[in-house]
């Protein structure tokens, strides 16, 4: 059953800079000084000249292994603890901090692909990481394995684990015969872990969307903030399973101001109005539309991207109202995930009436943000009697 359409999204506005991020001192200043940018910040690092190898051409196994036993000759643990250095500062999860090592590479290597790629490998592969390299003759790409399930990206199996072909831009790429390069360093165990609980400290560069609806007779006007540095970083994710996104934290740019405003509009109500609400607000203030239209494909989004976007769909409404409830009310929450739909339901503490399923020996009252104006306890008449699968957030 698809949505009428919402009311027109107000155009965004941007805010003044907040103060950038804490500059943290280099702990190892030998070597050449560089800045790469980072989601609008500039990280001073140094480096030791000599890992500016250049692999012989073409590439094949004899080359990467050329390659790699050059930079072993250089000053590669300097550099590697400046990395780590900026990643506790910044509060880097992993994707963060391959980001971070990937943007020195561009740094040191302009415009050589191949060598960034390899120079990216050399150095997660130093840091722990058990990463891997395919190549074919005209590119190289980086193969890691991940502690969760990525979609729609190519992967290889190693000792049946998979190792996946990702991007650093977040782009879709399409291999065709490559060649796997057998070589690994001893001890490289750790996975790539795309868990998203860090408020990552950089320039946030906000900005602002003005949401407006209406709810019980009186109109409202909430300020949306997102960081457009978060949402850049966050476009670099592959698709993950539904609860890596219901189970997110949302930056502090976006989450203070927002909570308060809505604690302060939603002050007097009990339960079950505030719920009516915040579903109020995600059902009318967003405009509908599909992945495939908006995105060409399949593309979840956090709550930043769903401020940020000027369309969303069902999933990315039930991630977005299931966050505020969990922060403004203290509710449980869980997500439905029916063949074709998402909504999610509540654990109410006093008993709401309607549509509701069991949950661990709990009711919890249906409540959907894509049904337009449905109140809590009200279900899609396509899903009343479907069973979903259940999405449990912490």
């Amino acid at each position: 059953m698809a949505p009428m359409p919402g009311p027109a999204v107000i155009p965004e506005k941007t805010t003044p800079p907040v103060k950038p991020p804490p500059v943290v001192p280099s702990t190892a200043k030998k070597g050449q000084r560089i800045e790469p940018e980072y989601f609008g910040s500039r990280i001073a690092l140094y480096y030791d000249p000599a890992l500016q190898a250049r692999p012989t051409s073409p590439v094949n196994e004899a080359a990467v292994s050329a390659f790699w036993s050059l930079l072993s000759l250089a000053d590669y643990d300097g550099l590697i603890a400046q990395v780590a250095a900026q990643r506790t500062a910044l509060q880097l999860n992993d994707r963060a901090y391959f980001l971070l090592i990937n943007q020195l590479a561009q740094k040191i290597y302009s415009g050589a692909v191949h060598r960034q790629t390899l120079f990216t490998w050399f150095i997660l592969a130093k840091a722990g990481y058990a990463a891997r390299i395919a190549y074919d003759t005209s590119t190289v790409y980086l193969l890691v394995p991940s502690n969760q399930k990525i979609y729609s990206v190519p992967y290889f199996t190693f000792d049946k684990v998979r190792y996946y072909a990702l991007r650093f831009d977040g782009s879709d790429q399409v291999l065709g015969k490559v060649y796997t390069y057998d070589g690994q360093y001893p001890g490289t165990h750790k996975q790539l872990d795309m868990v998203l609980n860090r408020d990552m400290v950089v320039i946030a560069r906000p900005a602002t969307r003005k949401l407006g609806f209406v709810y019980a007779g009186k109109k409202y006007n909430v300020n949306a903030v997102y960081s457009r540095s978060q949402v850049d970083f966050l476009k670099t994710y592959p698709q993950l399973d539904l609860d890596m996104y219901f189970n997110a934290s949302v930056s502090s740019v976006t989450a203070s101001p927002l909570l308060a405003q809505l604690s302060a509009d939603m002050q007097g109500m009990d339960q079950q109005q505030a719920v009516n609400f915040l579903l109020k607000l995600v059902q009318t203030s967003l405009q509908y539309n599909t992945d495939e239209d908006q995105f060409g494909k399949e593309n979840y989004l956090f709550p930043e991207e769903t401020l940020y976007y000027p369309y969303s769909d069902y999933e990315d409404r039930a991630v977005l109202f299931a966050w505020l409830v969990k922060k403004l009310l203290g509710l449980a929450v869980i997500g439905l995930d029916y063949p074709g739909h998402v909504a999610t339901a509540v654990n109410f503490t006093d008993r709401v009436n309607g549509d509701a399923v069991m949950y661990q020996r709990k009711r919890y009252g249906v409540a959907d943000p894509t049904y337009l104006n449905a109140l809590a306890g009200m279900a899609m008449p396509d899903y009343k009697n479907k069973p979903p699968e259940i999405i449990n957030i912490q």
